[in-house]
């Protein structure tokens, strides 16, 4: 049997049927025995699904062959044959929900205003030419920030993706709008429409990590600008780039440095936090019917 696979990619693109592209893509999933997360709108289709090798790559083929998602570039990464618990394919009125969807355009070419596209190279040219005038913007939510980001990255404290938009309305990032701005997420679906965002808002220097994060440690891993392990929508909820890599986040417990985050509600009420191996397990035996790290909470 292959080594299970997990793939992601986003497309950009009118559909003008997003309920019928959701059934198409239900029935593709369900008869390769594809589990994850699909979500479609009429700006486009955002996919993380997982399984063995061949029906993966099937899957994928046939999703090509839909014109508008011909050109889609998928993101690869091994997965365990047990990260998602079931196959979730939704529509919604945004791919990624920032909670303003008439303020964004999308056509042929994707959405309308955002940032300069960066390679990961291009990234370290532009650190290089411009040094600490460059700032970075994590686009992610809180948690996943805590246990990796980019050296000096500014990060907003936002729970939800819905966050961001207020956060930028509130005036708290203006003193970004004279600088270079990168912004940066995991996949790089966030900032597609988070740096258009910022730029219809007077950001006039924005660019965003083509690929984000994961296109980023597949060429630099953890030699480069890059600190920490990447936070992920899986079973996994996390991976390293590299055979060294550093321990970021802090326990919310303990304050021992990890890079494990668990779901389970604690005197906070949060869905996610980060939590050391030690502290889950305190945690699962004091509540043995409770799924702490078995079940994912989607932040965005």
């Amino acid at each position: 049997m292959s080594t299970p696979k997990i793939v992601s990619f986003y497309v950009f693109a009118p559909l003008p049927d997003p309920e019928a592209i959701r059934l198409w893509q239900y029935a593709v999933c369900d008869a390769l025995g594809l589990r994850g997360r699909i979500i479609v709108s009429g700006h486009g289709i955002n996919v993380t699904v997982g399984g063995e090798l061949g029906p993966v790559k099937r899957y994928v083929t046939t999703t090509r062959s839909y014109p508008a998602f011909a050109k889609l570039t998928p993101t690869w990464s091994t997965g365990t044959g047990d990260d998602f618990p079931r196959l979730s394919v939704r529509t919604r009125a945004e791919v990624v929900t920032f909670g303003v969807p008439d303020e964004v355009t999308v056509d042929a070419d994707g959405v309308v205003g955002t940032g300069t596209r960066l390679s990961p190279r291009e990234l370290h040219e532009l650190v290089t030419e411009r040094g600490d005038d460059v700032v970075f913007l994590d686009g992610r939510n809180q948690v996943e920030a805590q246990i990796g980001h980019f050296a000096g990255a500014v990060t907003t404290g936002a729970a939800t993706t819905r966050d961001f938009v207020p956060i930028l309305d509130s005036g708290a990032l203006d003193h970004l709008k004279g600088r270079p701005v990168v912004t940066y997420c995991t996949g790089g679906v966030r900032c597609e429409v988070l740096s258009a965002l910022m730029r219809s808002r007077g950001f006039g220097e924005v660019y965003q990590l083509d690929g984000g994060i994961a296109a980023y440690g597949a060429e630099y891993g953890d030699d480069g600008l890059w600190s920490g392990s990447m936070y992920v929508f899986d079973k996994r909820m996390s991976v390293d780039f590299s055979d060294h890599t550093e321990l970021v986040g802090r326990c919310s417990e303990c304050g021992r440095a990890t890079n494990l985050v668990a779901n389970y509600p604690d005197e906070l009420g949060r869905e996610l936090a980060v939590i050391c191996d030690g502290c889950l397990k305190g945690l699962e035996r004091e509540h043995p019917d409770t799924p702490f790290a078995s079940a994912v909470s989607d932040p965005r």
